[in-house]
């Protein structure tokens, strides 16, 4: 298997192509400055993966930047610190303030010479454009979570958007979905047929930071620390021929 066997590139988002991580930590610090003894970043990431997870969970239908609203609330109540609705509502709104990857933006725009660009996402659309801004890149398709009326991991969402990219042509054996979490993607995209791309951001970090803990390890077909580093193994691809 190459990675110039496939025609269309499906990515995750938030953790793969925008640093969620450092969008959650620093859209929370007004939590973080009243709670003592001061958490650690990890201790933090790994709180905000529970309660996230749960209420997608519960309210699926719910869109992403109203479900971060209920997240900031139950982290505030886990912590016993005070907060405000107002608090929770900017807290939800502050997806627009997640940087891009330093990588992010270059590398889609040379991907975009070789590849369908496809975005499947846990977000709504609002919050997504604020994204897509910084990346720079116009995406062939952009499928959410807004779209399907549910989150990853469900299968859903996969089976969703194979049927609308069948519809344009797309073959799901052409399909590479790249992405970071193991949990959110690598996992169902291993039970809907599809070769995985894992972008391991986290390779030298502990633990699953802002994703729950997929359990067992899901097969991966390519692994890049970077997004850089995917290109670069792209063009050594085609320079063998």
């Amino acid at each position: 298997m190459q990675l110039t066997d496939f025609d269309t590139l499906t990515f995750d988002c938030y953790g793969t192509l925008i640093d969620w991580e450092t969008g959650i930590f620093e859209g929370l610090r007004p939590l973080l400055d009243r709670v003592e003894p001061a958490l650690t970043r990890d201790h933090v990431l790994e709180a905000h993966a529970r309660h996230e997870s749960s209420q997608q969970l519960y309210t699926p239908g719910k869109r992403y930047q109203e479900l971060l609203a209920v997240v900031y609330k139950r982290l505030a109540e886990e912590w016993s610190v005070p907060y405000s609705h107002e608090e929770c509502v900017t807290y939800g709104g502050s997806i627009r303030n997640w940087p891009a990857f330093p990588d992010s933006a270059d590398a889609l725009e040379y991907l975009a010479r070789h590849y369908r660009l496809v975005i499947l996402s846990n977000v709504d659309n609002e919050s997504f454009t604020y994204s897509n801004s910084k990346l720079r890149v116009r995406f062939d398709a952009v499928i959410t979570a807004e779209d399907i009326g549910s989150y990853k991991p469900s299968p859903r969402n996969f089976q969703y958007m194979l049927d609308k990219l069948a519809g344009c042509g797309v073959r799901k054996e052409k399909i590479l979905h790249t992405a970071e979490s193991l949990f959110h993607d690598h996992k169902p995209a291993n039970e809907a047929g599809l070769a995985s791309c894992w972008i391991y951001r986290r390779h030298a970090k502990q633990g699953f930071g802002a994703t729950m803990d997929p359990g067992m390890q899901p097969r991966i077909d390519f692994r890049f620390d970077s997004m850089a580093d995917l290109v670069e193994a792209h063009r050594e691809t085609l320079s063998r021929g």
